[in-house]
């Protein structure tokens, strides 16, 4: 299938990722098989098997009735990849770099919170895959371990932090000191979640870890800032965890108060100060309004998403956004983009329409539930051997010859069938 001995891959500065399906080939001779199969409807079949209710509500849960992951999916359909052929693709290579860093994709971890509810090592397993495959990094402020503890987890890889900014500015800037000391050099403020989304199951179970056995976990505890509030409020974590973890998620995290343009300012500049200049970037970004705005403040980049469909049901898929912002400022900011990819052939479409970065978030998710540290090493790996197998068959040797040429695209009323559409 791949040969091991090829003298391209000594070309190559990343590793040859197709490698990891020989390996399954292979080791089927000696009665090993790998951890589970990583199409994504089992991966989520077995997720759902492992699962307590809770975690599986949390992970699979859209706004809604689901209309705005529906989309996602089937804007992906739309877009088919234009193979090319006799290309020497024996010397492709999957690097790329952002915002400085030399990572060996352009596919990262996207920023989910609370992964301790998923498997017990939760955000620690996570960070450190990340480093070995030297793939990008990003903690979200709701996670369950420290900014510290995760920063030490994941080495020397690189890493960016997720703000959901509080209205105490206190506590914002001590989130954000506390992520640059610990080595995560890019800020990324998420503006599409001041609360979360209505979500059916959630709301019915009355599903909200932050309010049971999680409390405010240990990102918010170790923070000098929320100690001196808890402090004042008279809460000991330690005798009334759900109370902290209340306090916690409702004043700094969803707290339900939106912010606006002149707060980015501030944010951006308390960002720009304590890291000497750092980028600093906003996600949630689906409008080409919203794409101007960001440009015209200086910003360094954009996470188009729409939190794969789980905050504002019936809007414009993720994709679409994408396409329509990449034509309005794509030659004036560094876009990224996650929601709804599920394969190496949805990521490659991504970057097609002009995507710089994507960013990966449930997969991963159900491979940590699966079988933690390991569950997400195979997935991982997994894709990056799908993505580096399509670079192959398709005839690309680079990141950067995945431009519009490679993908033809139906009318955007071309759709796939709801049920096909389901993962």
């Amino acid at each position: 299938m791949s040969d091991p001995n090829n003298p391209n891959i000594k070309l190559r500065t990343t590793p040859q990722w197709s490698l990891y399906r020989r390996e399954a080939f292979w080791n089927s001779n000696f009665g090993q098989y790998p951890l589970f199969n990583t199409d994504p409807a089992e991966i989520e079949k077995l997720a759902k098997e492992k699962l307590s209710q809770g975690g599986w509500y949390y992970s699979s849960c859209n706004a809604g009735v689901s209309w705005t992951h529906l989309a996602n999916r089937q804007a992906f359909y739309r877009h088919r990849i234009v193979p090319r052929t006799l290309v020497d693709t024996n010397t492709r290579d999957t690097a790329t770099e952002i915002f400085g860093h030399k990572v060996s994709a352009p596919i990262g971890f996207a920023p989910i919170g609370i992964n301790r509810i998923y498997h017990p090592t939760g955000e620690l397993s996570v960070a450190k895959v990340a480093e070995e495959l030297n793939l990008a990094y990003c903690l979200s402020s709701a996670g369950s371990y420290s900014i510290e503890d995760v920063g030490k987890a994941n080495g020397d890889g690189p890493r960016f932090f997720q703000l959901y900014q509080s209205h105490d500015d206190e506590q914002a800037i001590s989130m954000m000191q506390r992520a640059w000391d610990s080595g995560y050099d890019a800020c990324m403020l998420t503006t599409d979640t001041w609360s979360l989304g209505w979500r059916h199951n959630d709301v019915f179970t009355g599903n909200y870890a932050f309010y049971h056995d999680h409390g405010a976990g240990d990102l918010g505890l170790q923070d000098p800032v929320f100690q001196k509030r808890l402090k004042e409020a008279g809460i000991d974590p330690k005798t009334h965890p759900k109370e902290a973890g209340a306090k916690w998620i409702d004043e700094n995290i969803w707290h339900g108060r939106a912010h606006t343009w002149e707060k980015v300012k501030w944010t951006m500049a308390q960002w720009k100060r304590i890291s000497g200049g750092r980028p600093f970037c906003l996600k949630g970004i689906q409008s080409v309004e919203s794409a101007k705005k960001c440009v015209e403040l200086g910003i360094d980049g954009i996470v188009v998403t729409n939190h794969a469909g789980r905050q504002v049901d019936g809007a414009i898929a993720s994709l679409d956004a994408l396409e329509k912002i990449v034509d309005a400022v794509g030659d004036n900011i560094y876009i990224m983009f996650d929601s709804g990819v599920r394969s190496a052939a949805d990521a490659f479409k991504a970057l097609a329409l002009g995507a710089k970065f994507v960013f990966l978030g449930r997969l991963w998710v159900w491979g940590l539930s699966i079988a933690g540290e390991p569950g997400v090493r195979h997935v991982m790996k997994s894709f990056l051997a799908e993505f580096d197998i399509l670079m192959e068959e398709a005839g690309f040797q680079s990141i950067d010859q995945i431009d519009r040429s490679a993908i033809d695209s139906l009318p955007n009323t071309s759709n796939l069938i709801a049920e096909h559409a389901r993962i």
